[in-house]
């Protein structure tokens, strides 16, 4: 009788579950005029009457990059230059969908862009790391920016 080593398992996709792939940004700012300096950007989304972070679901063959780009800059208005990723959420959505949300540090080139209210964002806020923890409506989001060094925000 012949015997077998054993086989080492494939490695798990842990993306295998995941329906629903999006991109956005930690956008910081610093500001002199007040303490602490570093405020980060919060969308508000009227359809879901909550407090998030800019992002969006991936157009198909889209990096995750460019995705997280495109989003902020259509959510706020503000063209970002891409930093390092910031970390991720995993999460089901309204839909009961598995959700997940890859971030990057964003810093924005000029603030003083063009903010348009519309159906999909219709307010945008520069907070301090307290005031988003705060305001951010969804646990997810409020441990990815604890869980940032605090010389980042």
């Amino acid at each position: 009788m012949e015997t077998r080593e054993p086989q080492a398992a494939p490695p798990l996709d842990v993306t295998d579950d995941i329906e629903v792939r999006a991109a956005g940004g930690v956008v910081i700012r610093h500001d002199d005029s007040r303490l602490p300096n570093k405020l980060v950007l919060l969308v508000h989304r009227p359809r879901y009457d909550d407090w998030t972070l800019p992002k969006g679901k991936l157009d198909r063959g889209e990096s995750d990059q460019d995705a997280a780009l495109r989003e902020v800059e259509e959510e706020t208005g503000l063209r970002c230059t891409l930093g390092v990723e910031a970390g991720q959420t995993r999460y089901r959505d309204a839909k009961g969908r598995e959700k997940l949300v890859t971030y990057w540090l964003m810093a924005a080139e000029d603030t003083s862009g063009a903010f348009s209210p519309n159906s999909e964002v219709d307010e945008l806020r520069w907070c301090t790391r307290a005031e988003s923890v705060e305001l951010l409506t969804y646990r997810h989001d409020r441990r990815l920016l604890e869980d940032l060094p605090p010389d980042v925000l």
